[in-house]
């Protein structure tokens, strides 16, 4: 399986027309970018957000031209040390314009199935994704591009299915 890297994956911002949406299904992730920021956190170190600025700007551009990119969350609660963190810097995600709900584990219906091998994915304009690969302690290893239909339709239906029950950022109380 071929595997692009993340930086590639951030291209695919510049091609989709209409909608973006991500679906996260781990409560760790381990990423180079986040290590420094992360860890400082932990020790209850200041944070710039220096780091952020590339998704800022992809970001605040994209949504700027009105096209909407949305995540679902789907955690564990009680929350792991690193959701607590991402809690923690979501609203700086809204205010760049992304769309951000929560879902916890415990509310999802029992016969749920994930698409993608149960991996996280991207999903551009309901007709390309991005599956994410990860090494056993959450480190990304890249992101494997799927056009299959039926896999697509699946992520679409699961999506739309999710995005109902999870609950907006601003009225989420773990």
């Amino acid at each position: 399986m071929d595997l692009i890297t993340s930086a590639q994956r951030d291209e695919l911002f510049n091609e989709f027309e209409h909608d973006a949406f991500h679906l996260e299904l781990r409560d760790d992730y381990g990423s180079p970018v986040e290590d420094t920021p992360y860890a400082r956190w932990k020790r209850g170190e200041p944070d710039d957000y220096a780091w952020l600025v590339p998704w800022t700007a992809l970001m605040k551009r994209v949504t700027g031209e009105g096209r909407t990119v949305r995540r679902v969350r789907v955690v564990t609660e009680p929350h792991s040390r690193y959701v607590t963190w991402e809690r923690s810097l979501t609203h700086l995600n809204i205010d760049m314009g992304e769309d951000i709900r929560w879902l916890p584990r415990h509310l999802l219906p029992k016969d749920v199935t994930f698409p993608a091998r149960g991996n996280d994915w991207w999903l551009y304009d309901d007709r390309l994704l991005a599956v994410g690969h990860f090494d056993a302690e959450g480190r990304v290893l890249g992101s494997e591009i799927v056009e299959d239909t039926e896999t697509v339709a699946e992520c679409v239906r699961v999506r739309d299915l999710l995005w109902g029950l999870a609950i907006p950022h601003a009225e989420y109380k773990p």
